[in-house]
């Protein structure tokens, strides 16, 4: 099996990823275009699941839910990039194996790093 990759072998790729965002781009155009354009008091009004809103929404909350948030998406792509190799684990050999300890051990480093800044510890 020849491991070198043409750029024609990608070719599918790229129009598969043409063709998602034409979709994305046509669907918006369309609904901003053909969508109802009413605007109201009660529409331009915030609207907070029902609850009438009440003091001020700029008002400022720990960061650490965001903090949270981003590590978890953090995590959970990195943890995609695994997927690829646990696929071509025996054809990758002890390079690939090399490969993703060395990406487990960066990971673990900043993992440690985000401990020892205290991001993810919460208040009790």
């Amino acid at each position: 099996m020849d491991t070198f990759s043409s750029p024609s072998q990608f070719i599918p790729i790229l129009l598969m990823f043409l063709v998602a965002l034409g979709f994305v781009v046509t669907t918006m155009v369309a609904s901003h275009a053909l969508g109802p354009k009413r605007k109201s008091k009660i529409k331009l009004d915030t609207f907070e699941c029902g609850v009438e809103s009440q003091g001020n929404a700029r008002t400022p909350f720990a960061i650490k839910y965001f903090l949270v948030a981003i590590i978890f998406v953090l995590f959970d792509i990195e943890v995609i990039f695994m997927y690829p190799w646990a696929v071509n684990f025996k054809e990758l050999g002890i390079v690939g194996v090399v490969e993703v300890f060395s990406f487990i051990i960066l990971l673990l480093v900043g993992f440690y790093y985000m401990l020892s800044k205290k991001a993810i510890k919460h208040e009790e």
